[in-house]
């Protein structure tokens, strides 16, 4: 039996979109060959293409892969574009040939916010601190962060009552807030909660206007309040990761030791390849990067998960089973015990519905990287200088890789099916020297949240609730996620 939820606009739209006119076999002069395009969207109306990308980008994206498959190129201005949407064209340009390629302008725009953090850093320098960070996001290491997983969850669920209506994403937001802050930096923010929640989104939402065509001519205008906004939501993060480092270094010189993973990260040296211990504004750039993924990723996809379960009962049901014969019934409750990290290769199904979200939600919708030099896709050369896009969220509603690509099914995520499916159908972390260094945690996170909140409580989305995408860095509800809370009761 399969399930289907009730989609915004967009799902409806690309199965009844029509094919736009494209040229086939496009050839213009360059200094040193004829170039051969591929089929392209075309219009008569100048830059219509980018008023459609700037006003919703995935949709535009989606409309171009529905009409021309595997790669199409087109045009923003003078840049050329290209958007890949096979998963073994992208496995070659994210690992076999990933030295051919650059960072696009939108992580180089990222570098605003995160500086020269793993997500943003390029070549050697990047490799270097990789090395340095990776060993702290070993699967065995991030496991001893499952117990501050589970109990911010259970202080949160705690204040909820029957009935009552509210935004969930911001209570994700909250409750991955809390455990980054208190896995990463040993501390409880809540305090200053809000104001750092805040201040992302208000570096977010600058950072995505940057990447947009002629956003440069925003930073070039100081005295307009979006750039004001951006510069003292920034000084606020920095200040407040500068003083948690600086109280790990006194801790440090006194000789407490904090079993958090920013001290993880301030004792972390490669003796061997010669790499020593990170300067503050290292740390402060890496904290960053993992302080935005590490509670952003996560709060989105338990987010679209919680909306999905809300329009689809019948799974909800299903996985609440699961976690009954798991995780038991206790006699005075009936809500049974908090989901441990043993717990986890036992939650079958949940992990199953969780994946199935991020399919349809990944909470990175988009890769880009530009290309030094030219680099042949099937018949086609892309010149050097050409911004190539992998998208997520396209290659995740493929129906060549997908059957009912837009129905919200976790029984297709069978072993079988994972084993003979191309690499790059799915990637929501990414993929190659690039990907997620964190997805171990995310997906720690992801599946003892869900447990511990559905054990306890289920769903209801309220009906006038406008559901739709906010692709930012992160894929976000534009407007949060209102529910209705119903204790569940054995």
């Amino acid at each position: 039996m399969k399930y289907h939820h009730l989609c915004n606009p967009l799902f409806k739209y690309i199965r009844k979109a029509k094919h736009m006119k494209y040229t086939m076999k496009k050839k213009v002069k360059s200094s040193s060959s004829t170039i051969e395009y591929p089929p392209c969207p075309h219009s008569i109306l100048p830059s219509k293409l980018l008023r459609e990308f700037i006003h919703n980008p995935i949709k535009t994206l989606m409309d171009i892969a529905y009409a021309y498959s595997d790669i199409a190129h087109f045009k923003f201005g003078r840049q050329h574009v290209y958007l890949i949407n096979n998963p073994h064209y992208i496995e070659d340009i994210l690992i076999r040939n990933y030295k051919n390629f650059i960072k696009s302008k939108g992580l180089q725009v990222s570098k605003r916010l995160l500086g020269e953090g793993l997500v943003t850093s390029e070549g050697e320098y990047h490799d270097r601190q990789r090395r340095l960070i990776q060993p702290a996001f070993h699967p065995s290491e991030i496991k001893r962060y499952g117990d501050i997983m589970t109990t911010s969850a259970v202080q949160m669920i705690q204040k909820w009552q029957d009935g009552m209506m509210l935004d969930i994403h911001k209570e994700m937001m909250h409750v991955t807030m809390t455990i980054i802050s208190k896995a990463v930096l040993g501390s409880d923010i809540k305090s200053e909660g809000d104001e750092v929640g805040d201040s992302l989104l208000t570096c977010m939402e600058y950072i995505n206007r940057l990447q947009m065509p002629f956003g440069e001519l925003i930073e070039k205008i100081p005295i307009l309040p979006i750039n004001k906004g951006y510069q003292s939501a920034k000084k606020r993060l920095d200040s407040i990761v500068y003083d948690m480092i600086r109280a790990h270094r006194d801790s440090e010189s006194k000789g407490v030791l904090q079993p958090d993973l920013l001290y993880t990260l301030l004792e972390a040296q490669d003796t061997e390849a010669g790499i020593g211990r990170m300067t503050d504004l290292q740390l402060k750039d890496q904290v960053m990067t993992i302080f935005l993924a590490g509670h952003e990723t996560t709060s989105n996809a338990l987010t679209w998960t919680f909306y999905l379960l809300s329009q689809n009962p019948t799974i909800g049901d299903r996985m609440y089973d699961e976690l009954q014969s798991v995780l038991g019934e206790s006699e005075s409750s009936g809500n049974g015990r908090t989901p441990t990290v043993r717990d986890i290769p036992k939650l079958v199904y949940t992990e199953k519905v969780l994946r199935e979200s991020m399919r349809l939600y990944p909470p990175a919708w988009t890769i880009g990287r530009q290309a030094i030099n030219d680099y042949k896709v099937d018949k086609y050369v892309i010149p050097a200088g050409s911004i190539i896009l992998m998208s997520q969220y396209v290659m995740h509603h493929n129906e060549n890789y997908y059957s009912d690509p837009d129905v919200f099914y976790p029984d297709r995520w069978t072993k079988e099916a994972k084993l003979h499916m191309p690499r790059f159908s799915y990637f929501p972390f990414g993929g190659g020297i690039r990907s997620c260094v964190g997805e171990p945690f995310a997906w720690l996170e992801g599946i003892l949240l869900l447990a511990t909140i559905c054990k306890q409580w289920k769903m209801h989305h309220d009906p006038n609730h406008k559901v739709e995408l906010k692709p930012l860095i992160t894929l976000r509800p534009k407007y949060g996620m209102r529910m209705k809370l119903e204790r569940r009761r054995s």
